[in-house]
């Protein structure tokens, strides 16, 4: 069993034609993920480096059997494809794309209300099983297969992780970036569900800023839910009151979103709580018995 993708998972690009979503399709395909069919409207029929080009989504999933899509589409337009790619009842959306308005956001929420297509980001770096699949931007070469899942709002973060799991003999077994603008399509219990039903996986790291409720909400159904040990670390904690820390979600107002007091719930709630990113690795080596 995998969470979200394995070696199996079809995935179509949207914005394939863009200098971004060029880059990783092709360093996705070079990974070994499937690469089956790229949308750019207008230019269906044609192909992308032999990935044959669609004008929609719904063309792609019926003719490349593509059942996950991944998007790099710009943000004024970035939010249209999220909800084409829902439309077409695809199995993941992974969106990519940062600086989506939060009113585009607040309508694709809507829209998505009692559909079974999951939304991964937007602003997020994607979702890897190592050894099977990389639908994303993150560097595949790090990864290494292996049972700690990782959960992170910040990229950059999640790469530092993953670089010491690897490093100290530690494989992953899946690594999603959930983003960090306010309105997101996955959150960290949703992950944390997953991880804890995942056969595959023994532990998680879980990485959060400050802003919102999210770990706090996190804490709180771990500490009801979780059967498996849990190594966290919140970004921001020399952030002032009001300050935005990089991502949108990341504006603190002094009460329960500040990192002290994410800390604290966190610890509260039994997960293994680290002050600094580099200490990740060691903490998780320790908490595992290796």
């Amino acid at each position: 069993m995998s969470v979200l993708v394995d070696k199996n998972t079809r995935v179509v690009t949207q914005g394939i034609t863009g200098k971004t979503g060029a880059f990783h399709t092709r360093a996705c395909r070079e990974y070994g993920t499937q690469m089956v069919a790229g949308v750019t409207p207008g230019k269906g029929g044609q192909d992308f480096e032999g990935i044959p080009l669609f004008d929609t989504v719904h063309e792609a999933k019926k003719q490349a059997g593509a059942n996950v899509s991944i998007i790099y589409v710009p943000p004024p337009f970035a939010a249209d494809a999220i909800m084409e790619a829902a439309d077409a009842d695809m199995d993941l959306v992974i969106c990519i794309t940062e600086g989506i308005p939060v009113l585009d956001m607040l309508k694709v929420s809507t829209f998505m209300q009692g559909r079974r297509t999951r939304l991964i980001g937007p602003n997020c770096p994607g979702v890897i099983t190592p050894g099977q699949a990389k639908i994303g931007i993150m560097p595949g070469f790090i990864h290494k297969p292996g049972r700690i899942g990782v959960v992170s709002r910040s990229g950059t973060l999640t790469y530092e992780a993953v670089f010491q799991l690897s490093a100290l003999g530690m494989g992953q077994s899946t690594c999603i970036g959930i983003g960090g603008d306010p309105l997101n399509g996955t959150n960290f219990i949703d992950c944390l569900k997953m991880f804890n039903e995942d056969t595959e996986t023994d532990a998680v790291v879980m990485i959060g800023e400050i802003g919102g409720s999210a770990e706090v909400d996190a804490a709180t159904w771990a500490n009801a839910n979780m059967k498996k040990p849990i190594v966290s670390f919140i970004a921001g904690a020399s952030a002032p009151p009001g300050r935005r820390m990089g991502h949108a979600g990341a504006i603190i107002s002094g009460g329960d979103d500040t990192a002290e007091a994410k800390f604290t719930a966190l610890s509260a709630a039994g997960i293994h709580i680290v002050r600094s990113p580099h200490e990740i690795g060691a903490k998780m080596q320790e908490v595992v018995g290796k």
